[in-house]
């Protein structure tokens, strides 16, 4: 796909910042629209979690939660074309599974990235200025340190998120402690050990766990999993509570107070903390066959524990843990470590700098954002700073969830636009979540 030169002179309806899959979708749709848009990535290329594809691990949501289909079926960018194009459609129909592995949505992603005209790789965005009836967007080329100014009536900031290590557990060699984003990167190393803890207790680290047990059926090794969780639960999957991920439920989520909306988020923990059910049934099926006849499993698989420090030692690491529930300290040795102790989200230096005093904040770390995902500022304005990032608070589960992506896009697209581009979906549910259409 031929890129057009960046204009620098003119003033584009939207600029988005970061190229994850939801800005990618958001670029996506605005594709075959007349609004002007040019999106920004650091990265060289896109690349989806490379360090976490691995095979055999499904995306945990069906393949309609792709960059289009919610918004326009009949997309170029649906994945549907995807296997089409690629000459896929059969073996997917035979393949009978609604899940699809992680290794073809990536491959579907960089698919979609590549026909994409507005998306600009190799560039980080370093600063945003407020203009007060646009946004100039500084963005500096990876490869020159060129910096380009870009005028935008908005501007969308999908940074997406960081990896999480707690205090006490950074700083040491990639190779031996690692977070779970790596674990692909160092699996080489990971293989030459005697002993690997895997420290987590979300779908991240059951795979890795998985994963390092099918090679220690060819390595003398012993693998570890640390859950401060109290059990491997799965992920609720029943259709009833599946519908806390659609719009009705953005809805009624997002009008309520922070307080409500917190305690909302403690009663959904199985909609957004547990396991895949078809990965602990591979986890369970795997032990059961290693142990028949008596065979060692050779692993340990400990919940209720947190493991609050790493300490290197002359045979590897120690980890400094405590069972929770019996209130039990000690000292766990292990030669490497890898931590899927999740993530969190990443906000630029810049974004602090420039906006901090400029918005409305609900609480520390928590900014105010409208139903149509743009901030709230103190003033009031025509041109929107709309967020992809750090939206549990304001939009529920769902904020991280494939599924609701383009749903937030066609909000964010129609506000732009000011008019309807793409339709949203209405009486998305059975269950009715507000009294107030009793009124």
């Amino acid at each position: 796909m031929r890129k057009e030169g960046i204009r620098m002179s003119k003033i584009y309806d939207v600029i988005g910042i970061g190229v994850g899959p939801y800005n990618l979708g958001l670029a996506a749709l605005l594709e075959d629209t007349e609004l002007d848009a040019v999106f920004f990535e650091k990265t060289p290329e896109f690349v989806w979690h490379p360090g976490m594809l691995i095979e055999r691990m499904d995306l945990q949501v069906p393949f309609l939660a792709d960059l289009a289909t919610f918004a326009d079926p009949k997309s170029r960018f649906t994945f549907m074309n995807y296997l089409y194009e690629k000459d896929r459609m059969f073996p997917f129909f035979f393949h009978q599974h609604f899940q699809i592995p992680r290794q073809e949505y990536n491959d579907y992603l960089q698919w979609a990235a590549d026909q994409i005209s507005t998306i600009r790789f190799g560039h980080t965005v370093v600063d945003v200025i407020d203009q007060k009836d646009h946004y100039q967007v500084v963005a500096e080329e990876t490869a020159t340190g060129e910096k380009v100014y870009v005028k935008a009536k908005h501007v969308v900031m999908g940074t997406g998120n960081e990896p999480l290590v707690l205090d006490g557990m950074d700083g040491f060699p990639n190779e031996d402690v690692m977070h779970s984003s790596r674990y692909l990167f160092e699996k080489d190393h990971l293989l030459k050990a005697k002993h690997v803890t895997v420290v987590g207790s979300g779908q991240s680290a059951l795979e890795i766990f998985l994963d390092l047990l099918e090679e220690q059926e060819r390595q003398d090794m012993k693998v570890t999993l640390f859950t401060r969780t109290g059990g491997l639960f799965q992920l609720d999957q029943a259709k009833f509570a599946q519908e806390m991920f659609t719009p009705g439920y953005v809805d009624y989520f997002h009008q309520l107070s922070l307080d409500q909306r917190k305690e909302a988020l403690d009663t959904l923990k199985p909609l957004r903390k547990g396991i895949d059910p078809d990965t602990l049934t591979q986890l369970y099926t795997k032990l059961y066959h290693r142990t028949a006849g008596g065979e060692n499993a050779r692993i340990l698989i400990q919940p209720m524990t947190e493991v609050n420090d790493i300490e290197a030692d002359e045979d590897g690491y120690l980890l400094h843990c405590r069972q929770w529930q019996e209130e039990h300290d000690y000292t766990y040795s292990t030669e490497k470590v890898v931590l899927a102790t999740g993530y969190k989200p990443h906000i630029p230096d810049w974004f602090m700098d420039r906006f901090q005093d400029a918005i409305e904040w609900e609480e520390e770390g928590m900014y105010k954002v409208s139903r149509d995902y743009h901030l709230q500022f103190k003033d009031e304005r025509e041109h929107h700073f709309f967020t992809l990032t750090n939206l549990v608070h304001s939009h529920g589960a769902g904020a991280t969830n494939l599924g609701l992506s383009v749903h937030r896009n066609v909000h964010i697209i129609n506000t732009i636009a000011g008019r309807t581009v793409y339709k949203n979906q209405e009486d998305t549910s059975f269950q009715q979540f507000s009294m107030k259409h009793f009124n």
